[in-house]
């Protein structure tokens, strides 16, 4: 019997161990969790721009989204201050399953990208970091507001150049053709001793029909006619005429 209760007590105590010890595991993985939820959401990752402008970016939480401030300011130069500037960018990254095992790594590769820019608010309008590239856009930072918000300066006006006057064209009056004298003609004088010419105009005959005249029938060709053959109308009026002569 005392074997019995010794065995059940080592056992008693071995499961209490193993408890204990889930429990000191689960208290080191909230406590790193918390580490790290404190390392992105208390302290600000810095970095200066390509023109040297000192930036901060802070993470925030706004209900379902993550929010990201990235402030900056620019070296004064002289009396001068330097340009001050903010911008806002918005997202879900905890839909990537690598930002949630390092979501400070997620943002340190998001500032890879805005330190390579002279102005940081400038840059693309959404950020892909390496570890979360193959998300979609809802998973990655979205650009939403920036200020201020005309940040580029003000092109200058051109610079007008002097007009030149404007020489009024001459123009040059139409030649008006000159009007010509009518020709008079001057009657030749006539020599003396020599009496004028008159030049006489013959008209031009026309064309003369000839008409045959027709001769009155003579007594003895009526008898011819009348009595001979139509053969011998000749002859025989001319012996009819013989013999009347």
């Amino acid at each position: 019997m005392e074997a019995v209760a010794r065995v059940s007590l080592l056992f008693l105590a071995a499961t209490v161990c193993v408890s204990n010890a889930q429990t000191n595991n689960g208290s080191n993985d909230n406590k790193q969790q918390q580490q790290q939820q404190r390392s992105i959401w208390d302290e600000p990752i810095r970095f200066n721009t390509k023109a040297k402008d000192s930036c901060t970016m802070v993470v925030s939480g706004a209900g379902d989204y993550t929010r990201l401030r990235v402030s900056c300011k620019g070296p004064s130069q002289g009396q001068t201050v330097g340009r001050s500037y903010y911008c806002d960018f918005q997202g879900k990254p905890n839909l990537c399953r690598p930002y949630n095992g390092n979501p400070r790594h997620y943002f340190t590769q998001m500032m890879w990208d805005l330190r390579k820019l002279s102005h940081a608010c400038q840059g693309a309008k959404i950020y892909r970091p390496q570890m979360c590239k193959k998300h979609p856009d809802e998973a990655q930072m979205t650009f939403v507001t920036s200020w201020p918000r005309s940040s580029n300066p003000k092109p200058s006006k051109p610079v007008q150049e002097p007009r030149k006057p404007v020489v009024p064209v001459q123009i040059k009056p139409v030649a008006t053709p000159k009007p010509v004298k009518p020709q008079t003609f001057q009657p030749v004088k006539p020599q003396p001793g020599k009496a004028p010419q008159i030049k006489k105009t013959t008209p031009k005959p026309g064309k003369t029909t000839t008409r045959t005249t027709e001769q009155p029938e003579s007594p003895s060709s009526r008898v011819a006619s009348e009595y001979c053959w139509k053969s011998f109308h000749g002859v025989c009026s001319y012996v009819i005429s013989w013999f009347q002569n």
